[in-house]
This record gives C-alpha cells, sequence and structure tokens, in this order.
C-alpha cells in the first residue's frame, strides 16, 4: 500500500489546492505513482469524472498534474451551495441529497465510510496520495464527526504539513494559534508548515520563521513567494480568480453570479493576448465597451435569476444588445436567457415558475435526471467540432432553438436568437478546443491566435512544480509521508 500525506491550512484560500497540484507534478517527476485526495470538498466548479460522476475542479487539476484522468475516488464528497445555509451533497460523484447546513452533521458518520473506501482504493493503486484539507483544522467546532481534517487524518492515520498564507497577514498567529487550540493528538499529526504566498524578500522573514519553529516545535519546510502565473491555472471558488494582466483588445465581461458554476469555462479567454476578460462584481454595471457579456453557469438558476435582475443586468443586458452587443448564456445562463424558468418540483429550491431576461425565445422546465457526460460536438455556424461536457438538470425548447448553437451525435443542442446576437448552450468547456475558439473568436472581431491552451496549462504545472522545488524542501515533505 502507498504512502499519504495530507496537507491542510490555517484557513480557507490559503493556496492548499494549488500547492498539491504543484507537490504532485514535482512527486511525479521524481518518478512515482500519484494520486491527488480531498475527502470533502465545497464547491460549484465541478468536473466530469467518468460518465455521469462529478467531482471538484481543484482535484481534476491535480489529477492532470499527476498524468491522471479525473476520477470519483478523489473527492468522495462533494457539497454544492444552493443556498445561504443549503447544500446539494454528491457522494462518490452521485447526488446524494440536498442538507441544510445543520442537518449535515449528522450525515457525517455516514459519509466517513465511503470517504475511507475511496482513499484506501487510492492508496492501494499508487505510490503516494497527497490529501488536501478543507477550511482549516483551528475550527475546532467542527472537529467532531471531521471527515474534512483532523477527522480523516485520525482516521487514516495520515501525517499532516500545515499551510499558512502570508500575504493576508498575522502568519506567525496563524500557526501558533492553530496549534494553541488543537487538541494534544492532532497537534502531533502536524509534522511541519509552510509559510505560503509571500511577496518580496523571504529574508525578511527569516526571524519570524524561526519564532514559528521555536514556539510550536515544528519544522519548517520552507517559505513559497507568490507564484507570478498563477492566473493561468484554473480556480475553485469564483472569488479566487486571480486578475489577467491589462490588455485590449475584445472585451469579454463575465457576470459573478452568486451561485456561479463551472466559471472555469472562461479561463481560456484569460490566455488569449487579443482578449480582456472582466468577471463584473455585484454592484457595477455592465460596461458599455463590453463586446460580449457571458452569463455563467449556476447552480441554482432562478436565484440568480433573480440576482441578476437586482443587480439590475437585466436592463444593462437589453441596452447592451441594442448597442450591438453580443450575449452568450452557458447552461443555467442560457436558460435565464429565456422566456421563463420553471421548476415545478422545486429542484433548485422553493417549487415556482421566474419570468426569463427574454432574450432567447425558449422556455426552461427544471426536472428529470441530472446530466452528466462528456460530448463531442460540432458548432452550428461555423461548422468547427469541439468537445465539452454537460452538468445539468433541466430542458429547454422554443423556437429558437430551430437555430441550435451546435449539434451533438446529430441533434439540435442550444438556441440562437433571429439576429445572430445571442446564442444559448448547456455545453461547457468547449473553448478549451485551440481551433473553434479562435475561429468562435475572431467571428466576434477578436484577433487572430495561436495559443495552444492544454500546452500552456501544462506549462504552468511544470513552472509551479519548478517554484515549489526553488522555495521548499521538497524531498523532506515527501519524507514525512507514510
Amino acid at each position: 500500500m502507498g504512502r499519504a500525506l495530507m496537507i491542510q491550512g490555517t484557513g480557507s484560500n490559503v493556496g492548499k489546492s494549488m500547492l498539491v497540484a504543484g507537490l504532485c507534478r514535482a512527486a511525479v517527476r521524481r518518478g512515482l505513482s500519484v494520486a491527488p485526495f480531498k475527502p470533502q470538498n465545497m464547491s460549484n466548479n465541478a468536473a466530469v469524472a467518468q460518465e455521469d460522476h462529478e467531482i471538484g475542479r481543484a482535484q481534476a487539476l491535480q489529477a492532470r498534474a499527476c498524468g491522471l484522468a479525473p476520477h470519483t475516488d478523489m473527492n468522495p464528497v462533494l457539497l454544492k451551495p444552493e443556498t445561504d445555509i443549503g447544500a446539494q451533497v454528491v457522494v462518490q460523484g452521485k447526488r446524494l441529497t440536498t442538507a441544510r447546513a445543520r442537518d449535515y452533521a449528522r450525515l457525517k458518520p455516514r459519509l466517513l465510510g465511503a470517504v475511507l473506501d475511496s482513499f484506501i482504493r487510492l492508496r492501494t493503486a499508487h505510490d503516494l496520495v497527497i490529501v488536501e484539507g478543507a477550511g482549516s483544522p483551528a475550527e475546532i467546532n467542527l472537529r467532531e464527526g471531521d471527515i474534512a481534517n483532523m477527522g480523516f487524518a485520525a482516521a487514516a492515520n495520515v501525517p499532516v504539513i500545515l499551510c499558512a498564507d502570508i500575504d493576508r497577514g498575522g502568519v506567525i498567529a496563524q500557526i501558533v494559534g492553530t496549534k494553541s487550540v488543537l487538541s494534544q493528538a492532532d497537534n502531533a499529526r502536524i509534522r511541519g508548515f509552510i509559510i505560503n504566498k509571500f511577496r518580496g524578500d523571504p529574508g525578511l522573514f527569516e526571524d519570524g520563521y524561526h519564532m514559528i519553529e521555536e514556539r510550536t516545535g515544528w519544522q519548517g519546510f520552507g517559505i513559497a513567494p507568490w507564484f507570478a502565473d498563477s492566473w493561468r491555472l484554473p480556480a475553485e471558488d469564483a472569488l479566487d480568480v486571480a486578475a489577467q494582466p491589462a490588455r485590449s483588445g475584445l472585451h469579454v465581461v463575465c457576470l459573478r453570479l452568486s451561485r456561479i458554476a463551472n466559471f472555469d469555462d472562461l479561463d481560456p479567454f484569460k490566455q488569449e493576448p487579443g482578449v480582456r476578460v472582466t468577471m463584473l462584481s455585484p454592484g457595477h454595471p455592465i460596461p458599455a465597451d463590453a463586446d460580449l457579456v457571458i452569463l455563467p453557469g449556476s447552480k441554482s438558476t432562478r436565484g440568480d435569476l433573480a440576482f441578476l435582475q437586482d443587480q439590475g443586468w437585466d436592463i444593462d443586458l437589453i441596452a447592451h444588445h441594442r448597442r450591438g452587443g453580443h450575449v452568450l448564456g452557458i447552461c443555467g445562463g442560457y436558460q435565464m436567457l429565456g422566456r421563463e424558468v420553471a421548476d415545478t418540483f422545486g429542484m433548485e429550491g422553493p417549487a415556482g415558475i421566474s419570468p426569463g431576461l427574454g432574450l432567447l425565445n425558449i422556455r426552461t422546465e427544471m426536472g428529470g435526471d441530472k446530466s452528466l457526460r462528456e460530448v463531442s460536438a460540432r458548432h452550428a455556424a461555423l461548422n468547427l467540432p469541439f468537445r465539452g461536457y454537460e452538468i445539468h438538470i433541466g430542458q429547454s425548447d422554443g423556437p429558437d432553438c430551430a437555430r441550435p448553437f451546435a449539434h451533438v451525435s446529430g441533434k439540435a443542442e442550444g438556441a440562437v436568437s433571429v439576429d445572430g446576437r445571442v446564442s444559448g448552450s448547456h455545453l461547457h468547456g468547449m473553448f478549451t478546443d485551440d481551433a473553434f475558439r479562435a475561429a468562435w473568436l475572431q467571428s466576434l472581431g477578436a484577433a487572430p491566435s495561436g495559443l495552444h491552451y492544454d500546452e500552456k496549462l501544462e506549462n504552468t504545472l511544470h513552472a509551479l512544480s519548478d517554484h515549489l522545488e526553488a522555495h521548499l524542501d521538497i524531498d523532506g515533505l515527501l519524507s514525512t509521508a507514510c
């Protein structure tokens, strides 16, 4: 059975996901068979893993760093928030139930078995499993029944490295404070710490680094400076999307919905030298110079439709369209563009019918089984093939579907308005295809580009691994695995 090592954080968004991806690639380059693992993840940015299954997008990226296809065992519990107090619970790739936050605690003992089963399968099949925690072990109010951090580490007998984010300040208190609130048994599992996201000269923190070692008794494995190319890697949380370097060109505006899902559809655009991407935050109007507005996927279509209208973006979209601008709706965003969205059975919240934006002559009915599959498609207007994936519920139909966005297995998919400037599709991931993306962007007025997105992503993972090798004791870290 292979060895395992767990990276936990002093808080959320301290860089655990990227650190695990870089460590996975570093271990693979040492000739090891490596797999990523996250017992419990909370994200609406999911990836298709095998037919009809899904896992968190971060684990799909980590799988890529390992040279593996995404597998449900890499993220056995995925929580997909639908409201502020409730989430869909996905276990080993399939929806189990929808639970309110206070009810989820009662599910945890049942879920631990599935988590350990997945972990043991990965550990049996690989030389090394690198585990990512969720949130922070310092949330000791959640320790009972925990399956995400120390509860899992104890059940699986896995050593822990603690990662802290110096960019947000108070890094000494982050680490020393974590030690002070953990039990003696949990503290004993921690083998050392990493300082992450340092800007400037790491030598300036030498005294603080040694203070942490002295106060905790834990070994320091290095200080990782800020990784400048982090914006090139898919982010799992929309709030973590790194800013694109300033540039001119075709202006693409994506609305940052409250339950935004699978927003990594925009990642290839961020790499394009002739495209400027704006992730528009709530409270800001759609810029008048936008060439294309994208309504992304959503975990709660009717909820985010109301959210969009509360921002006044519905009025902005009509004005944008009147100015000659283009609109693309993807998945939930496509459904919002129609005349109405009906959720008769309360699939995504309270049952009801919501008037849509009316930019496409379609109607969506929520219901039926969730569609989770990878597809080969052909764009109707450009007659170009591309690959993508579906991850949605609901069926959309209406007169504008007679002008499909694409064809999948000979069947029409999506819809296009009479004037051709409003399009919608349930397909995610289409813009990773270089030939299709280039032609589609040029049809909107973008300059020609020779970007090879997959190659750029691979090069960035290599660069991340090199970055960690230069600043961390990777061999020392890996030697703590057991």
